[in-house]
């Protein structure tokens, strides 16, 4: 059964391989020199804010002078895409595509059981499906660790992507997506079970992961502990003052205080914390958005709240994301069993 299963699996392993080692032989070719670009920096051994300046200037450096923030933003997508795809050509037809053809009748009829038929081809394709998913997550790493590292030292600068909480970063590094693929492989194979067309089942796959990759980091990540709160001195921070008429409003980008830290909300509030968001009379005269609005905000006891995630948190966001999809594939898997063993043709 295990030689029938790699058969027949043999095409997609064999270019998977190939696209492994052409992923790898592009960032082995480039990570020696973007490694010397960062050890030249200053960044290493640097103390206090001298560390933001230098991230900021290495980084800003990259994004004029380099075509690897393009080759970050790339490599993020390619991450991204690499379960979807799994889930779609891997998943969905493995089992569809038997019932399709009619081609389990020939395994089913000999002395291999049901259980030991669909266990061999979701063990032998899933765990390929795992290991290529972390084996691209986990040579990218390697490459992209100094903008990494730069990215939760600095702010200005920073492509789309670069801090460690963001959206595509986070889905594409650390163990996330050997979650992800595993999740979507075994979605692909509960569809092809339901659905016993291999192209309707590919349609679905794709649809529900993507729907799942979009919600949960918006509606479900914030949530898995509990947020930090601070407060800071207007100016204190990167961020953006919003001036419409009386009403204002700051958008917090990052704090120095806590780098890398993902800002979850932040708002103005007065000297007794209560949120406001309108000027005080006796700042109602200052042009909007003149240097002289801050301080006379700041007079007024007006501060920033913030919610956010410190960074220290991020290996724990890590374990914890991947054991729910582990868990998800888990029960899919389960019911892809349950469902096999009660047809009755």
């Amino acid at each position: 059964m295990i030689r029938l299963t790699w058969l027949q699996f043999r095409a997609q392993a064999l270019i998977a391989a190939a696209a492994l080692a052409a992923f790898g032989a592009l960032l082995a070719a480039t990570g020696p020199h973007l490694a010397s670009l960062y050890a030249a920096s200053g960044i290493t051994g640097c103390h206090g804010g001298t560390c933001a300046t230098a991230a900021s200037g290495f980084l800003s450096k990259l994004a004029a002078t380099s075509p690897y923030p393009i080759m970050y933003v790339l490599g993020i997508g390619l991450i991204l895409a690499a379960p979807a795809i799994i889930g779609i050509f891997w998943g969905a037809p493995l089992i569809a595509r038997e019932l399709e053809t009619r081609t389990f009748a020939l395994a089913w009829a000999q002395s291999i059981t049901r259980t030991r038929w669909l266990a061999v081809k979701l063990t032998l394709t899933g765990l390929a499906a795992v290991a290529v998913t972390e084996g691209l997550s986990l040579m990218y790493g390697w490459w992209a660790a100094p903008i990494g590292q730069a990215a939760r030292l600095g702010y200005s600068g920073q492509p789309v992507g670069m801090g460690p909480f963001s959206l595509p970063a986070f889905d594409a590094h650390g163990i996330t997506p050997l979650g992800y693929a595993a999740f979507a492989f075994t979605l692909g194979v509960t569809a092809g079970v339901l659905l016993r067309r291999a192209v309707p089942a590919m349609a679905i796959t794709l649809a529900i992961f993507a729907a799942v990759q979009i919600a949960f980091p918006l509606a479900i990540r914030p949530h898995l502990f509990p947020a930090h709160h601070t407060s800071a001195a207007l100016g204190s921070y990167n961020g953006t003052t919003h001036v419409s008429g009386s009403d204002f409003a700051f958008t917090v980008d990052y704090l120095p205080s806590q780098p890398g830290a993902w800002i979850l909300s932040s708002g103005a509030v007065n000297a007794a914390g209560q949120p406001v968001s309108t000027i005080p009379a006796a700042c109602a005269k200052m042009p909007a958005g003149g240097p002289g609005m801050l301080p006379c905000l700041t007079s007024q006891g007006t501060r920033v709240a913030i919610s956010y995630q410190p960074a220290s948190r991020y290996w724990a966001f890590q374990a914890t994301e991947t054991a729910i999809y582990l868990a998800l594939a888990l029960v899919l898997a389960g019911y892809c069993f349950w469902q096999l063993n009660r047809r009755t043709t």
